[in-house]
């Protein structure tokens, strides 16, 4: 089986994007690994900081790694959205195949010399472990939470002079040699209750991708157009994000299930038909992501 490297490079070749899906219940696994495997597509399993304590750090590796292993799947486990070097040593010690400091809050200084701190660690660990674990940094803040928004968060600032700049990417990536590069772009954590996410800025993100020379990925895409997903991918991401769509699909189905079978007790029929309905978004994500038609 190829490694996520392989894949992720494979992507950018290609121009489309490997989907990134989060979760926090066995449900939301078996969804994304089933849309995979029936599309017979590479996916990437993700847990903020919130959802790997929820279901367990050393529990969320090994579901993912007995995935992989009984179906000879490519599903790969990212450490979503972390924020300290602490954390970033769990989630690779407890066997995690990529991971993402987020230092998009701090000042630009500060940001590198923490992610560099990361990189400089997880570098070391696979070069002792003979493994390949993928070390990610994000440059601008979009928010934190994925959750449904009635406006834009005031804290994100959407203005082009806001947004990272080619020269900030370039000077970024290389002095943490971080090996995927996450910008803001116009996207926003979350996604706005009514009409769709605000657009994303598809030359920006062209400039950044030959500025970065590394791959880029796209957090935040729940909410954002088809189209728009499509143009960016064109323009140089690699990896998708979806966490919002997810949890909404899951909560709708959820909520019908109790509705209709009120008398149910049984957890597994219940909470069949919310995995199924985060499964729908997933294929239907992952169609987009690599152009698929049928």
């Amino acid at each position: 089986m190829r490694t996520l490297k392989e894949y992720i490079l494979e992507a950018e070749t290609k121009h489309i994007a490997i989907g990134h899906f989060n979760v926090s219940n066995i449900e939301g696994v078996w969804a994304i690994a089933r849309a995979a495997r029936e599309l017979d597509l590479p996916v990437i399993i993700g847990v903020s900081e919130g959802e790997r304590d929820f279901i367990g750090v050393r529990q969320i590796a090994a579901l993912t790694k007995s995935v992989r292993e009984e179906f000879q799947q490519a599903i790969f486990l990212n450490a979503d959205h972390t924020y300290s070097f602490d954390r970033v040593k769990e989630a690779v010690e407890a066997g995690f195949d990529a991971v993402i400091f987020d230092g998009s809050k701090l000042p630009l200084a500060e940001n590198i010399i923490e992610t560099k701190k990361c990189v400089d660690y997880v570098r070391k660990f696979s070069a002792a472990a003979g493994s390949e674990i993928i070390i990610e940094g994000e440059l601008g803040y979009i928010g934190t939470s994925s959750k449904l928004l009635e406006t834009i968060p005031p804290d994100v600032n959407l203005d082009a002079e806001a947004l990272v700049k080619p020269g900030q990417a370039a000077e970024f990536v290389r002095q943490t040699g971080v090996q995927l590069f996450a910008p803001a772009v116009g996207n926003i954590h979350g996604m706005l209750e009514i009409g769709a996410d605000p657009a994303l800025d598809i030359a920006r993100i062209k400039l950044l991708h030959e500025a970065a020379g590394v791959p880029l990925v796209l957090h935040g895409a729940s909410g954002n157009t088809d189209d728009d997903l499509r143009r960016a991918i064109a323009a140089g991401v690699a990896i998708i994000h979806i966490n919002t769509e997810l949890r909404v699909a899951y909560r709708d189905a959820l909520k019908r299930s109790l509705q209709e079978n009120p008398e149910e007790v049984a957890p597994y029929k219940i909470l069949k038909p919310a995995m199924l309905a985060m499964q729908k978004v997933v294929e239907n994500k992952l169609r987009i992501f690599n152009n698929l038609t049928k």
